[in-house]
């Protein structure tokens, strides 16, 4: 080992990008305390799409995106593959968003999407880091009205649009930290989505134990007929 290679290197000095870093690392140590609410939500999506249920979500700049990134991973896949399930980002509808808001106004720019969309059973999410935005608001009145649950996914507590939502997870932090622990916990409820729902499609061990001896069993007679089969070829004089 070189004399250059067994030096330790040095941290570097404070300033803006370490300084974001450090103060995005101790917003993600303090989103741990959700990590049972994160599961659940994971659970209760992998209880209710695989029956027809949708999920919507909805968001404004950066959590718009948040939205989108949500939707894409069920639509799409996360890790694993797996089937397609319903998931619709509002806030993507640019033709929708545009002509609702020209004529009905912002606050019901996702409102009157959920009315269209939005059935019992379904979920809707909805992402903000400040949780008083009016058309998120709005949004939740359409939902509670078309009888879909509603999911708050926020900046820190207490705000309008968590104290709204049927459920709600409070993340602390600055708005910008606040977004980036969006993403993680996104990912997060959807590795559990992904992990509840591949453990569904695999059939049980003591399953698989039972069928096995029925395969060989049935399969038997083919295997000595076939065996007898080139037998008699191999006698068959050239």
């Amino acid at each position: 080992m070189s004399i250059a290679a067994s030096r330790p290197v040095p941290l570097p000095a404070a300033g803006p990008v370490v300084e974001h870093l450090r103060d995005l690392g101790a917003a993600l140590v303090e989103a741990e305390r959700h990590a049972r609410a994160l599961e659940r939500w994971g659970d209760e999506l992998a209880e209710r799409l695989p029956r027809g249920h949708r999920l919507l979500v909805a968001g404004n700049g950066g959590s718009a995106a948040e939205a989108q990134h949500l939707t894409a991973e069920l639509v799409g896949r996360y890790r694993d593959e797996r089937p397609a399930f319903s998931a619709i980002a509002l806030n993507a509808e640019t033709s929708s968003v545009t002509a609702i808001g020209n004529d009905y106004g912002f606050e019901e720019v996702f409102a009157r999407q959920v009315r269209a969309h939005a059935r019992p059973g379904d979920v809707v999410l909805l992402l903000s880091t400040s949780g008083a935005s009016a058309n998120l608001l709005r949004a939740v009145e359409a939902a509670r009205e078309a009888g879909a649950e509603t999911w708050a996914l926020t900046g820190p507590a207490p705000n309008p649009l968590a104290g709204a939502c049927d459920e709600a997870i409070c993340l602390d932090g600055a708005s910008a930290h606040v977004q980036e622990c969006q993403l993680a916990a996104i990912h997060a409820v959807c590795s559990v989505f992904d992990q509840r729902i591949l453990a569904r499609a695999e059939p049980a061990p003591a399953e698989t134990r039972r069928i096995r001896p029925a395969l060989r069993r049935a399969g038997e007679p083919l295997l000595h007929a076939a065996s007898a089969g080139r037998a008699a070829v191999r006698r068959e004089p050239r």
